[in-house]
Formats: structure tokens, sequence, C-alpha cells
């Protein structure tokens, strides 16, 4: 480990250019800073090994004293230095307190001390969710300079646990577009194929950690956004049962009425394995978000997969996928097949319904609570595709109570399918990748899978699955009945065993 010891100094013993990189600006800026204080050499080997470790492994290492916070830090800090220029996923890095915090989880360790699993592993973290003294702008120029005092809820208990922060990673305005751009710090690019998008809303999230920037991130989904990013980046991530995780302090937070189940927060990471004790780490109530229960998270590794009854499907009766993604489902149903899960090509027929509730469930209230958001941040310029909302009418009540009956109606039928079955293997999307500049409202209907999950408030997680034909990964989702991560993990942790999960990007 000399090399990561020498690096560490070469970057953060230099006075003046050590302060002037770890302000903390917006783009591609911080990282050509940072790759200017490391030769070119010792910046390729530096973050060959610890970059792409999980972070389970990380914390294994670091509790052992196989390798300290600070050249797990430092490598990190490398990576980004070296892949952010070309992905523009961190927007934010967090100032000099990131060293100094390994060297205190260091220095701890050696005294005996540790805080918790995650002790002197460094994260990144969605720029919606609020970080204590670090800017949150939700990629909204209204909280352009905004500073938190307070770390959201999954933030202050990731921390507690011994998590360092690293910096924040790129979102699209208040989190609302399935690509990840926005006025302030611009567009992310997929790390597989920069002319691709990572997805959204938490595409810097997924893209960061897909090039070994982070070793995990915590995103957020009211429709996809941590399920399409990372199928698009070929990582590994989950959005927990509506109800799980506390949303205090994200920038859409909890008070949302009728849409409340819509947005649940949940981790990614490269490696399946880290899932589970991420949302131990971050799951159950806190003193603020009243839609939270006090649920026991049970264990994947206690799921007997052979046992397991799975649907799968490729066309949800809204969109057919693309066959590469169709291949993708396919494939990973034959590996479940083979470890002796009963399989079948099923899909619950309520699904056809999905895009037009859905519809009427971000846009029923005429884009008020969109507009307050902005309102209260300040925000005047919006990015173009907020501008939907400006012509916005509200549903008159009696259209508003059968779309209310509506979206019962598909929780219900949906629910009755999963007596049948213990989980739905389907596309992240219909898209096996989409350009960054594709149009949001051709997007849409691709983006049914995921929307589904969020109505039945369901968990569903990602697991990479099969490689597009333009080298862009193919996830595929796992869905279980509400409160069974368990099963969604166990059965992702399968899938990732026998195809292979996430691959080391060129970049």
């Amino acid at each position: 480990m000399q090399k990561e010891t020498t690096v560490s100094k070469a970057i953060f013993e230099r006075g003046t250019s050590r302060r002037n990189f770890i302000k903390g600006v917006g783009g591609a800026a911080f990282g050509t800073g940072l790759a200017s204080l490391v030769e070119p050499a010792q910046a390729a080997t530096e973050t060959t090994d610890l970059c792409f470790l999980s972070a389970t492994k990380l914390a294994q290492l670091i509790a052992a004293k196989e390798v300290s916070s600070q050249e797990v830090v430092t490598a990190c800090l490398t990576q980004i230095a070296k892949v952010n220029p070309a992905i523009n996923a961190v927007v934010t890095l967090c100032g000099e307190r990131v060293l100094d915090e390994a060297r205190r989880a260091d220095k701890e360790l050696q005294e005996g001390t540790s805080r918790g699993p995650w002790h002197g592993v460094p994260m990144t973290i969605k720029d919606s969710l609020d970080t204590a003294g670090v800017k949150s702008t939700a990629g909204t120029e209204g909280r352009r300079d905004f500073v938190p005092k307070d770390d959201a809820t999954v933030v202050a208990r990731l921390r507690k646990s011994g998590a360092i922060l690293l910096g924040k990673t790129n979102t699209p305005e208040l989190t609302m577009d399935y690509r990840t751009d926005n006025l302030l710090f611009g567009s992310t690019k997929n790390p597989y194929n920069t002319a691709k998008t990572p997805g959204g809303s938490s595409g810097g999230a997924a893209a960061i950690v897909a090039a070994g920037g982070s070793p995990f991130d915590i995103g957020s989904d009211t429709g996809g956004s941590i399920r399409v990013p990372s199928g698009f980046c070929g990582v590994a991530g989950i959005k927990p049962t509506s109800g799980r995780v506390p949303r205090t302090g994200h920038i859409i937070g909890f008070a949302v009425g009728y849409g409340e189940p819509l947005t649940q927060l949940g981790p990614i990471a490269r490696h399946v394995e880290d899932l589970f004790p991420l949302l131990k780490t971050i799951a159950g109530p806190d003193e603020y978000d009243p839609a939270v229960v006090d649920m026991p998270l049970l264990d994947p590794k206690a799921v007997d997969v052979a046992r397991l009854r799975i649907a799968y499907h490729s066309d949800n009766g809204v969109m057919t996928a693309e066959e590469d993604v169709k291949k993708a489902v396919e494939k990973a149903a034959t590996a479940m097949q083979d470890t002796g899960s009963t399989v079948a090509h099923d899909c619950p027929k309520a699904l056809e319904r999905v895009l037009s509730i859905f519809r009427e469930d971000i846009t029923s209230d005429g884009g008020e609570y969109v507009k307050s958001i902005l309102e209260r941040v300040g925000t005047t310029n919006w990015s173009p595709f907020l501008e939907y909302i400006k012509d916005l009418k509200p549903l008159p009540g009696d259209d508003f109570n059968r779309f209310l009956r509506h979206w019962q109606e598909l929780r219900s039928d949906v629910h009755r399918f999963l007596t049948r079955y213990d989980v739905i293997l389907c596309p992240v999307t219909a898209y096996a990748s989409l350009p960054v500049d594709y149009p949001l409202d051709k997007m849409l209907a691709g983006f049914t899978y995921t929307y589904a999950y969020n109505l039945t408030g369901w968990p569903a997680a990602v697991v990479r699955a099969g490689t597009s034909s333009d080298g862009v990964p193919i996830g595929v989702q796992v869905v279980a009945r509400p409160w069974r991560e368990d099963v969604c993990l166990a059965v992702a942790s399968q899938l990732e065993r026998v195809l292979g999960g996430w691959q080391k990007p060129s970049l």
C-alpha cells in the first residue's frame, strides 16, 4: 500500500493547491484540479485495487487495519479526478473535512474504537439529500448556494455508523427527469458510453459508483430513479418498500399528500452484497417521517431461492421491451430456473393501466406541489423539462376520485397476482439505452416497468444481466411482496453470481 500513502501525501500535503482543489466546485473543473496534483502513472495504478472493491470488503479491510481509511478515501478522490471530467457525475466535494475524517477514523481504530459497520468507508450522496455543512442544491437555482445545518436522516445514520462523505452527485432539477441534467451543473454521462444517459434521477450516483469513484451512494426513487440509473450503469440498487426508509431531508420530502407513497430512498452500490447492510443502516422510523413503519428487515441469506415461484415478462401491455432487453430478462429467468426456482412466463394484466394512472398521480394537483417547492427555494429559472407544470390544471373532484379508485384497484389486482408467485422478474425499462438528449415525452411509456412498483409501494431491486449492442449495461428488475426486500436481494445476488453483475467500464 506504499503507493496509496505516497499519492495521499502528494495530493493532500501541498498547502494552497490542496485548499483550492477541495473547495468544491461543480462539473469537470475540480476533477481536472485534482488530476493535476497526481502523476498520471500514479493515478492509474493507485485506484486499481481499492476503488472497485465492495463497500463491505473495504469496511472489512479498514477494520482489520490492512488498509487505512486515508488510503481508501485518497483512492476514491483520485478516481473521481480521473473519470469525472468525462461523465460529470460528482458536482460538489466536501472540503478539507474528508481527509480530516479519514485521519480521525484511522486514529480511532488505532485506539480500539469503531463507530460502526461503515467505519472509515467513503460514500457519495445524491444532491437532492441535505448534507450538513456541504452544499445541497437539488439541481435548482434557488438552492445554488444552500448549505444545510443538518444531515438528512439517511446521511446522519450512515455518518454515525462511520461512513465518510466525499461529495454530492448530480441530479435533474428536483429529481424530476429520467436523464440527469440541470441548469447548475449540466448533463451527466454514462461511463460505458458517454453519448448515452446514465438515467435519472440518481444518474450521478450510479455513474460515479459504476466508474469506481465511490463505493456507494443513496438515491431516491419516485418513478424509477434508483432502478433506472442502476440498470443503465450496470450497478446494483434497491427501491425498498414504501414506509421502510425515512425521507426526512430530501427535497421532495414526505409531505406530498396522496402522492406520498411514491418516493423512497435506497442504496446504490456496485455489488449486491452491500445493499442489505446499507439498508439496515438507513431503515426504520425517525422522529419526523410519519409514514415509516417499524417492520423487521429480513436477511436475504435465509431465503431458499430454489423454492421461489417466479413470473417473468418483457411486455407489460404498455410497451414491449427492445430485443436486447428481452434477451437479458430471458437469460435471467433461465438462470433462476437452473437454480431450481419454478419459472413461468406471466404478467399482471393490470400493468397495462400503469401509464395513465401514473400520469394522473404526478399531475392531478396541477403541478402545485412542484411549484410550491420552486417558490419556497426561490427558483425563477426552471429547467426546460419542468415547463410542463406551467399550464397544468388540477383534476376536478369527480375525476380525482376516479383516479384514486383506479390506483387502488391496480394495487389490489397486482397484489392478487403475487398470491401465485413470490417474484416478478422484468425489464427495468423497455430501452436498452438512450441518448443523453432523448426527449422526455418520448421516454414515458418505456418507464412503466418501474412506475408500476412505485404505485404499489413494493420493493424492487436491480442487477446487471447483459450488455446492449452499443456497449451499455442492461439491468433486470426483481420485484417481491411488501416488506420482502430479502427475497428481492436473494434473487439479485443469485443473478449476480451467475451472470457476472457489475463490470468495470473502460472509461
